[in-house]
């Protein structure tokens, strides 16, 4: 009995793990292959003719293409998607670079959430001590004000912020719903400096990618953010509020 139920647990663990070890593999190849050395703005800059061609005579393709790779760059944590939104907005305009970018990061961001959420989440929330748990039950009650401003302002890498919430019970709809939003002000900010790389490749010089940090820029997003801990603040203050 006891070897059959060792024996029925394997293939339960493997389907558990796999979506996990498929990104894992796939980050670990993208390295091994060198893929990372074509993710860059000279890549960009060499080639910015026939792509700009191709996506004239392409758009709709070019567009689920682009929205396809940030996706799979995304879901598998690899470099490059600040050049990856600089890109997007190179080739769509603003507008439309910025909001495939969001689709992209978002679908991406949520694909890492439920393979860590299904690998590892259940498993760590139920051998957790009381100190993790007390952790969680205090973001869970505030988990959409906490998500928003972790996406808002970059004080962790994107792919941290990606991982961190399966392991504290945040729920899947103000995972993406925070994301999505989130994510929306600093896209649309490297979309436009992206919309302008053109002139800049032609003047023979490199993009200010510390725009988002000018005073006009980070103030506004670091206000959004203030304004998404208002709930928070209010709570813990009347002591309201219930866990998610």
């Amino acid at each position: 009995m006891t070897e059959t139920a060792s024996g029925n647990r394997r293939p339960g663990m493997l389907r558990r793990f796999l979506p996990l070890l498929v990104l894992a593999a796939g980050l670990g190849a993208f390295f091994a292959l060198g893929l990372d050395r074509y993710v860059t703005l000279d890549t960009l800059r060499d080639n910015r003719q026939a792509l700009s061609a191709w996506v004239a005579e392409n758009w709709a393709l070019a567009a689920f293409v682009y929205v396809l790779a940030y996706i799979v760059m995304v879901a598998f944590s690899l470099p490059g998607a600040l050049v990856a939104t600089l890109t997007g907005g190179f080739l769509f305009g603003t507008v439309f670079g910025g909001l495939l970018t969001v689709l992209g990061a978002t679908i991406g961001a949520t694909v890492i959430f439920l393979a860590a959420k299904t690998a590892l989440g259940d498993m760590l929330r139920e051998k957790a001590g009381p100190r993790l748990r007390k952790l969680e039950e205090g973001f869970g009650r505030n988990a959409f004000s906490y998500m928003l401003v972790l996406r808002l302002v970059p004080i962790f890498p994107f792919f941290l912020v990606n991982l961190a919430p399966a392991f504290l019970g945040v729920s899947l709809g103000t995972y993406v719903l925070s994301t999505f939003l989130g994510i929306i002000p600093g896209t649309f900010v490297f979309a436009s400096l992206g919309n302008g790389l053109g002139a800049v490749f032609d003047a023979g010089r490199d993009p200010d990618l510390g725009l988002i940090f000018e005073p006009e820029i980070l103030g506004p997003i670091l206000a959004l953010a203030a304004l998404a801990l208002v709930p928070v603040i209010y709570r813990r203050f009347t002591g309201t509020g219930a866990a998610e």
